[in-house]
């Protein structure tokens, strides 16, 4: 299969809060693809794990019941904000998985080598559909190595830290700059070192430093990247 025949997939990869989904999304809808945040799995397993078994202490366990779920992701089948429906057993809980109990144990699941092949293989099926923008972790270097465009967001932790911030501030909640700052590093560690498909650089990603710079500037850069047509939004 030549690279024209190929599914057409562009990988987004970045540490938390780099500005992936934002980018993403709009990304997507420059180019009328569908956007598709990989991390949304890992909630939905998470959540599969606090309703069936309890917690997600248990990595045997938890990659069973990983295993054996089936987790969707489709177009948003309404307007409430959601960038997209995520169906677990054909159950959607597209805002379940947003609850803080997944939030604080989503971490850990993400880190089961078992879940993560259970999960990367579903997330292929899923980009075969093709004209998607994928965002996660590894999806440059694992889910897709062979996607056609490569994009690596890149901040320093003090910038992801502040707007982490101003985005939870304009939602009402009451946080700490520091403590923000101090959960993105310990994600940060976790993230790159775990054993299995630790977050790192594609050798052929196209890397975006977005300290200091707008997301329409960061979203201009990869459309020069990307060089595809894109749709006509009027």
């Amino acid at each position: 299969m030549n690279e024209q025949e190929k599914p057409l997939v562009i990988a987004i990869d970045g540490p938390a809060a780099s500005g992936k989904s934002t980018v993403g999304e709009l990304l997507a809808k420059k180019l009328g693809f569908f956007y598709f945040d990989t991390g949304v799995m890992y909630r939905a397993a998470t959540l599969a794990a606090l309703n069936q078994l309890g917690n997600v202490d248990d990595e045997e366990a938890v990659t069973r019941l990983t295993e054996e779920s089936h987790i969707d992701v489709q177009p948003a089948s309404c307007s409430d904000g959601r960038s997209a429906d995520i169906l677990l057993n054909d159950q959607n809980v597209t805002w379940q998985i947003r609850s803080r109990e997944v939030e604080q144990h989503v971490s850990k699941v993400s880190a089961y080598q078992g879940v993560r092949t259970a999960l990367t293989a579903q997330q292929r099926q899923i980009g075969l559909r093709g004209n998607m923008v994928m965002a996660g972790r590894d999806i440059g270097t694992v889910v897709f190595p062979d996607a056609r465009f490569k994009i690596y967001l890149d901040a320093s932790a003090e910038e992801r830290a502040r707007r982490r911030f101003i985005e939870l501030e304009q939602r009402g909640s009451s946080v700490l700059y520091e403590d923000i700052l101090s959960a993105i590093i310990r994600r940060d560690v976790y993230d790159t070192t775990r054993k299995y498909a630790p977050l790192k650089i594609a050798d052929d990603a196209f890397v975006i430093n977005t300290d200091g710079k707008s997301i329409d500037e960061v979203l201009k850069e990869s459309l020069v990247y990307i060089n595809l047509p894109t749709v006509d939004e009027n």
